[in-house]
């Protein structure tokens, strides 16, 4: 069945949310119909910086993606970050998470920005396999520290 990769649209819902769900169950976050909400809100919000890639077989949604542009200013331009990349697990292995990130890379060459980037755990070793056929493993350490209190 022929894969198609193109931006999330309202009629996405009933498939988006399970993937998106497994995304973060994957990474050990409690459900939260909250963020879900949220999360979707800014898919379909044309002003928000989150962009939304959904992959389809038929009428069946197999894979998300979403993502943003950010500055690079070491570099003078800008690149897309990729937030979050899932795909349903019947439909691994079979090449949904390499269009997903082919998808971005030609949006980045079409608008011109330097680089696609994104981070996984770890331990997302499945992931990895992946990632090591289709970019450059990165030498950079990331940190995450809680807001100031007043």
């Amino acid at each position: 069945m022929t894969l198609v990769i193109r931006a999330v649209e309202h009629v996405d819902r009933p498939g988006w949310q399970p993937l998106f769900e497994g995304y973060r169950d994957f990474y050990g976050h409690e459900p939260d119909p909250a963020v879900i909400e949220t999360v979707w809100s800014w898919l379909r919000d044309a002003d928000h910086e989150l962009n939304g890639l959904v992959a389809l077989q038929g009428e069946r949604v197999v894979g998300i993606a979403h993502w943003r542009t950010f500055a690079r200013p070491s570099r003078g331009g800008r690149a897309i970050f990729l937030d979050d990349l899932y795909t349903d697990p019947a439909a691994r292995g079979s090449g949904v998470g390499t269009a997903l990130v082919d998808r971005l890379r030609e949006i980045a060459a079409r608008d011109g920005l330097l680089e696609v980037r994104w981070i996984t755990s770890e331990s997302n070793t499945d992931a990895q396999r992946l990632y090591d056929r289709i970019a450059q493993q990165l030498p950079i350490r990331t940190y995450s520290a809680t807001p100031a209190t007043a």
